[in-house]
């Protein structure tokens, strides 16, 4: 039988699904008495659900990133959007879920996507740049087995194993490729910040497996001052690293949110870390398209109001029609 999905559900319908435990949170009601508020997900998506009754209990099986089963009813109210009122949550049965249904993932495989890197990094020549890269993303580092499995974020984009390597590489390939087009740009310092500019979600956010949220030190620091710290040991344990080249790097990574109010402690300065910046917001508003497309149902064609895009997005076909050359016009006799 094909599993039910999270974009399947249909206003008012009773469900027992599979899913994983992303967040958990005891709450208080008005009258003191506690009740459980998760959010399960699978490959399609995520959604809150309630449980009034039974909260101890619940909440002994909903660690972050557990699988559980869970038995309800499911409503979309016009303000609070959709949720599960939970009767029954505990642990599957053994083979009654593929994991391949839960788990999200890049549609490149992670060996596909290593290899592309590491034609990439072959590309940086400069001898400080390429050792610092072999440093922090070496295939016998501990940081490079981190970085290959890390999400690239809790909830917008890339939420999901080998996130961070699928975003990164996506926004180096990017302006690898622009850094062609426009002038004065260096390529091997925007190439270089670019895969390491979001190295600090390393230390920021837990892994997939946990259920991704802050650590301690990624709400206490951080995740761009955690980057850079990371990054600048590496520089200083280069011998002779250029200064100048130093701070070429570092700017990227201080400023690649963009905006002060975005959390960059400094603006794009450079024409690399404006490039960086700017495919950054590229790459990020492009996989929140991804993450919407999944959870789209048989159909549909719009998604509903997004928080990354301020807006919906449209997935309407292309006609195929207008793929087909225009006829030649006749010619006169």
């Amino acid at each position: 039988m094909c599993a039910v999905l999270l974009r399947d559900l249909i206003d008012g319908s009773d469900v027992d699904l599979v899913l994983v435990v992303r967040e958990a949170e005891c709450r208080a009601r008005r009258d003191g008495a506690e009740y459980l508020k998760v959010v399960v997900g699978d490959r399609t998506g995520q959604v809150a659900a309630v449980a009034w009754d039974g909260v101890q209990a619940a909440r002994a099986v909903c660690a972050p990133g557990a699988i559980v089963r869970v038995a309800g009813r499911y409503s979309v109210h016009q303000r609070y959007g959709a949720q599960i009122v939970i009767r029954a949550i505990g642990g599957p049965e053994p083979g009654s879920y593929e994991e391949a249904d839960l788990r999200d993932g890049p549609p490149r495989s992670a060996a596909q996507m290593e290899a592309d890197l590491r034609e990439l990094v072959a590309t940086v020549r400069r001898a400080h740049l390429r050792a610092l890269l072999d440093r922090l993303l070496g295939p016998d580092t501990a940081c490079w087995e981190r970085y290959r499995d890390h999400p690239a974020a809790k909830r917008f984009h890339q939420a999901y194993r080998h996130g961070l390597l699928e975003h990164s590489l996506s926004v180096a390939q990017g302006v690898n490729a622009v850094s062609a087009t426009f002038p004065g740009i260096d390529r091997e310092v925007a190439v270089t910040g670019a895969l390491l500019h979001d190295i600090g979600k390393l230390e920021a956010y837990t892994g997939e497996a946990q259920g991704i949220d802050l650590t301690d030190a990624g709400r206490l620091e951080g995740e761009i001052p955690l980057g850079y710290a990371r990054v600048r040991r590496e520089i200083e344990a280069v011998d002779g690293f250029p200064p100048d080249l130093a701070q070429a790097v570092l700017h990227i990574i201080l400023s690649h949110h963009g905006t002060l109010e975005h959390g960059s402690p400094v603006v794009p300065c450079t024409r690399e870390a404006t490039l960086v910046h700017f495919m950054d917001n590229l790459g990020g508003r492009l996989g929140s398209f991804d993450r919407l497309e999944k959870a789209l149902g048989q159909g549909e064609r719009w998604s509903g109001f997004d928080r990354a895009l301020n807006g919906t997005a449209f997935f309407g076909a292309v006609d195929a029609g207008a793929d087909q050359p225009a006829e030649a016009p006749a010619r006169a006799a």
